[in-house]
């Protein structure tokens, strides 16, 4: 049978952004692109919010309203249940605790510490086995006869310091990823609370905890409060929750990441920043005066979410962000040919404002 030109089932010539809206689909923006010489080469869409100190949503692109999942990026909320519950550790443990780890010995190491600590070993731990997330640590860990192991998984602090926790409350460990166990009840309360938000629907993130859909703005909220909290603390030795998770992050970065990697470096070039990378292009960024960015690549690439958070900053203001700041380094990348640069992958300037946000 002949299709005709105006045939009810002929595709539509353009995309239609509100059929998208209609399907449930987020309505995300172009964010970052790639040029190879004077061509664009490749687009990555995706939605941010800014926020102010006191909360309120400055700056929003894309779809910052609809839930998603902050996967990994909800760890120091975790973080500062698990402190409430208890959690007394070395601050670089604490940070651990918060972290996606590069599985490097130091972080094997130091999940085993939480657990010895509180008279636990690997054995109560579930968590799913994975190779280190660092590409050196994997292939040391490969070269060395390793194999998938719950230490080497990125989330192992995390999964340590939750049995930790079920055991300083007596609460039972073989279920803790239950959502209806005490921890995860915890955990819960202490989301919305941080956020100002309830979850809008829970599911399972990769490593097996309970995983609440937030929006942009909630996450970023919680984040400014948390580096907030870290920069008003008088340092009398009596750090809130918030404060004492906010301080740990800043102070070692390199066990809530690792090595070389991006998010640990923007909290050295920025003092008194809290930030944390997700799974599907997830990355957030609080500020000590409470101003916070909250970023999600829609095709969940991981290349484009730090550039569009630095480029984010900038609607904020923050020096460091500025073509001449410490974070440059981490705004662009050159896309090579032969061996040398013929064009660059950045944030879009078009889809940021030109002056910055109100404070």
């Amino acid at each position: 049978m002949t299709q005709t030109a105006d045939s009810a089932s002929a595709p539509p010539t353009r995309w239609d952004t509100s059929r998208s809206a209609a399907s449930g689909l987020p309505t995300h923006v172009p964010l970052a692109v790639q040029t190879r010489g004077d061509v664009v080469e490749g687009v990555h869409y995706g939605s941010v919010a800014v926020i102010n100190a006191d909360g309120t949503l400055a700056w929003e692109a894309g779809d910052a309203s609809r839930p998603f999942y902050p996967r990994s990026a909800l760890k120091p909320l975790q973080a500062v249940a698990l402190v409430r519950a208890g959690l007394d550790v070395p601050e670089e443990l604490l940070a651990l605790s918060a972290a996606s780890h590069s599985g490097a010995p130091k972080h094997r190491d130091g999940a085993r510490r939480i657990l010895a600590l509180h008279g636990l070993d690997v054995s109560a731990l579930a968590n799913t086995p994975d190779l280190p997330y660092g590409v050196a640590e994997r292939e040391d860990w490969l070269r060395a006869g390793g194999s998938a192991d719950q230490l080497c998984q990125n989330c192992s602090g995390k999964h340590a310091a939750m049995v930790a926790v079920c055991k300083l409350n007596g609460w039972t460990v073989q279920d803790y990823l239950d959502p209806q166990h005490p921890l995860q009840q915890l955990v819960a309360t202490t989301v919305e609370e941080l956020t100002g938000e309830a979850p809008a629907a829970w599911s399972t993130d990769g490593c097996g905890t309970p995983l609440p859909a937030l929006t942009l703005a909630g996450i970023a909220r919680a984040y400014g409060r948390l580096a907030q909290a870290a920069a008003n603390d008088g340092g009398n030795g009596t750090l809130g929750a918030e404060a004492a998770v906010a301080r740990a992050m800043s102070a070692n970065p390199e066990m809530v990441a690792g090595e070389g990697r991006d998010v640990a470096r923007l909290m050295r070039l920025l003092p008194g920043s809290v930030a944390k990378d997700g799974f599907e292009g997830v990355q957030l960024v609080g500020l000590p005066d409470g101003r916070a960015v909250a970023v999600k690549i829609s095709d969940g690439g991981d290349r484009a979410r730090m550039p569009v958070a630095v480029r984010a900053l900038t609607v904020l203001g923050v020096p460091e962000a500025g073509p001449d700041g410490a974070l440059a380094e981490l705004a662009s990348a050159p896309v090579l040919g032969g061996g040398r640069p013929v064009g660059s992958f950045t944030a879009l300037d078009t889809a940021f404002p030109e002056t910055p946000a109100s404070a």
